[in-house]
């Protein structure tokens, strides 16, 4: 299994637009300089109060396909 980690901070209220559905994906820079685009509903179980915030790990198999997202770090 692969991984790329990166840090996403996104605020209760620039959540709502994925939770709304007015966006999918979420696009966030790794710390390796790549570009990592994923699933919005992965989001869902690291949701608190005052958005999403932290180091994660996005971890996808040998076909480049998203297994999981982990969060690693506050």
């Amino acid at each position: 299994m692969q991984e790329l980690r990166f840090r996403l901070s996104l605020t209760a209220t620039e959540f709502l637009a994925f939770y709304a559905g007015a966006a999918r994906q979420v696009v966030a820079k790794a710390f390796d300089g790549r570009v990592v685009c994923f699933p919005a509903s992965a989001l869902r179980s690291h949701v608190l109060h005052d958005g999403v915030h932290g180091v994660f790990a996005l971890r996808y198999d040998a076909r480049n396909k998203f297994t999981e997202l982990v969060r690693i770090a506050d």
